[in-house]
């Protein structure tokens, strides 16, 4: 449930609201299949114009495998393409400031580039760790592939003038490789309000997909190897007692296949699959959830990190049960929004069940509303937007005022 795309085009919308002019150079869209979406060709560019700004669109190799070189070939296709056709097709265009997604860090040489041209001050807004994410997802990198992604990152760091990080977890890591404190900015990847806020409980759904009458515990979102849900399956087989609860996987991903022959290798019958569903019907299963379940395995890097459905879980107002250490154990543990248990310690997962279980309806629904009362006071797409331009506002301004005393 990767927010961040979706999250770019609002703030562009909502930036253009406010009377700046925005210009947004992206791919041809691609993510996260890694095959071009119906009603786009491979071109040299394309413009489009998208709710009050304006959008070129550049070529590149679609990817999303694991092959280091596919994906490294997906990387550095539509950063060349950014840093000649981009520069070239936007040379009329006068920015007061830069603004990079800085994923992959081969955004580092494109923004390098469109800075010299430009003559703007850039601000990054990083909601993925690069290269530790690539270890972490299973990835082989050598150790002198891995010092030099390193210091490719450091340099990528230096080209601007102010960083966002999308958790505080970040910006510890950032900060422990050196980056000056001054420079960081934590802002979150906002749910998207106008997809995930409560709904009631919508009686045919529940019916069609098995929901209703259960007490259901469900996750959302990719199934794949970081998310390690065989913990899960463990935690049904210890749960088999407790006849009407059951766990619900929407989804789907590269290790759907491997959770389902677990399924059927232990024979239960409270684990339940339904195939990925478009991202506005979401909150109409979520209203289903007696609990909404987020878990990634036990690697340090994720305990940096605030995977986005966290808060689209919170912006949809019910119980969280957390498999996260660090960053979202705290959010989670401030908000008193949910129940956290150890990364892949299924017994603890199935503890907490049981605790949410026999727990009153009414002490459960009250975890939910503090979540979104949360979500709406701290993490909002309001919020978060005024943030941003707050801080490109101040760049803008020290920018200006460092060449004026030149």
């Amino acid at each position: 449930m990767r927010t961040a795309p979706m999250n770019l085009g609002a703030l562009a919308e909502d930036l253009a609201a406010k009377g700046h002019e925005v210009l947004v150079i992206t791919g041809v869209p691609n993510h996260p299949l890694g095959k071009v979406y119906d009603g786009y060709k491979m071109k040299l560019w394309q413009w489009e114009e998208a709710r009050g700004f304006t959008i070129l669109r550049l070529p590149l190799l679609p990817d999303h495998s694991q092959s280091p070189v596919r994906r490294l070939l997906n990387y550095t296709s539509f950063s060349l393409a950014a840093s000649t056709l981009g520069i070239w097709k936007t040379r009329s265009f006068h920015p007061d400031v830069i603004f990079a997604y800085f994923a992959p860090i081969t955004a580092g040489w494109t923004v390098r580039m469109v800075r010299a041209f430009h003559r703007a001050p850039v601000v990054y807004w990083i909601t993925d760790l690069w290269p530790e994410n690539f270890r972490a997802s299973g990835m082989r990198i050598g150790d002198g592939t891995y010092a030099w992604l390193r210091r490719f990152e450091d340099w990528g760091y230096r080209q601007a003038q102010a960083i966002c990080v999308d958790s505080p977890g970040y910006k510890k890591n950032l900060l422990e490789k050196g980056v000056p404190e001054d420079k960081i900015h934590v802002v979150a990847e906002w749910a998207d309000e106008n997809l995930f806020y409560p709904v009631e409980r919508d009686p045919e759904l529940g019916a069609k997909f098995g929901l209703a009458g259960k007490f259901n515990v469900i996750y959302g979102g990719n199934l794949g190897p970081v998310q390690k849900l065989d913990t899960v399956i463990e935690a049904a087989r210890l749960l088999i007692d407790l006849k009407d609860v059951q766990f619900v996987f929407i989804g789907d991903g590269t290790a759907e296949q491997e959770l389902k022959s677990l399924v059927v290798k232990y024979g239960l019958d409270n684990v339940r699959f339904i195939p990925r569903q478009p991202m506005e019907r979401m909150r109409e299963f979520f209203a289903w959830a007696d609990a909404l379940l987020v878990h990634l395995k036990r690697t340090p890097i994720f305990e940096l990190q605030l995977p986005s459905k966290v808060l689209a879980y919170m912006a949809c107002g019910r119980p969280i049960l957390n498999g996260v250490a660090g960053t979202v154990a705290e959010i989670v543990d401030q908000a008193q929004c949910g129940l956290s248990f150890p990364p892949e310690d299924a017994a603890a997962l199935a503890d907490l069940v049981r605790k949410l279980y026999t727990m009153p309806i009414e002490q459960r629904m009250a975890m939910g509303r503090r979540g979104r009362e949360a979500y709406l006071a701290q993490y909002s797409r309001s919020v978060q937007v005024q943030r941003l331009e707050q801080i490109l506002q101040g760049v803008v301004a020290r920018y200006k005022s460092k060449a004026s005393s030149f």
